[in-house]
């Protein structure tokens, strides 16, 4: 089965306190965004790449690209106003090649064959993810149609509600992460939906097109590098896992 990863990285960074974008920031004398390239390039040698940038920095983005092992299976988009923008730029990207029976017609992405592949969706700055849950994400999204990784939640959870707050049994809340991975089919034909402000992720699209969101378990270590602490903390790990 064919596979993509439409990684989008098109975030200022603005909580990190840079002025340089979070993706390009030196992470043990790589850029983010290469650590994460890294890990869908090793998971898979027939897996294709669409990274979605910045229109401002597409030739740093291209320079990253050319520093990895495998430029000729990583292409670059534009990304757009929204995360939502940007996926559909990705996933247009692929239809414009009519790769695996992905097709636009009337600007709408749809699926043209039976053929299905397998499309991930991931967050350019969670570059400490493992090619273990790329592969567990595509098993699952195989055998399910979707496989979105979620991890348990540590801390108590309150729900903020027009009366006041309430607590919630933390083992009814997950935490959301990515590669949120789909049956190509059931991605493309949601994304012909109208952009809403509730379309937070791939998972609350696909929703909306009445597709159910299988759960898997994600990487207590797969966080989102957001603010400097982050940064810290993907240093020390990344140290960790070297010496494993």
């Amino acid at each position: 089965m064919n596979k993509y990863a439409v990684i989008v990285a098109g975030g200022a960074g603005l909580r990190m306190g840079t002025q340089v974008p979070k993706q390009f920031l030196m992470l043990r004398g790589k850029p983010v965004l290469w650590h994460t390239l890294k890990v869908f390039l090793d998971a898979y040698e027939d897996l294709e790449i669409i990274l979605v940038l910045p229109e401002e920095h597409m030739e740093t983005g291209r320079a990253i690209l050319y520093s990895t092992e495998a430029p000729h299976r990583i292409r670059m988009v534009p990304g757009g106003a929204t995360r939502f923008h940007s996926v559909k730029n990705g996933l247009e990207a692929l239809g414009r090649n009519r790769m695996s029976g992905i097709g636009i017609t009337g600007g709408a992405i749809e699926a043209v064959s039976t053929e299905a592949s397998v499309i991930f969706v991931h967050d350019g700055v969670r570059c400490l993810l493992t090619t273990e849950l790329v592969h567990r994400c595509y098993e699952h999204a195989v055998q399910y149609g979707t496989a979105i990784p979620v991890i348990d939640s540590k801390d108590s959870v309150r729900l903020v509600t027009p009366a006041g707050n309430e607590a919630i049994d933390r083992t009814f809340v997950k935490l959301v992460q990515t590669p949120q991975t789909f049956l190509s089919p059931i991605l493309l034909s949601s994304y012909g939906v109208e952009y809403r402000e509730a379309f937070t992720d791939e998972a609350t699209v696909v929703e909306a097109f009445d597709h159910a969101v299988h759960l898997v378990e994600g990487e207590i270590h797969n966080i989102k590098i957001t603010t400097p602490a982050d940064l810290v903390l993907a240093e020390q790990l990344l140290i960790l896992s070297s010496k494993e």
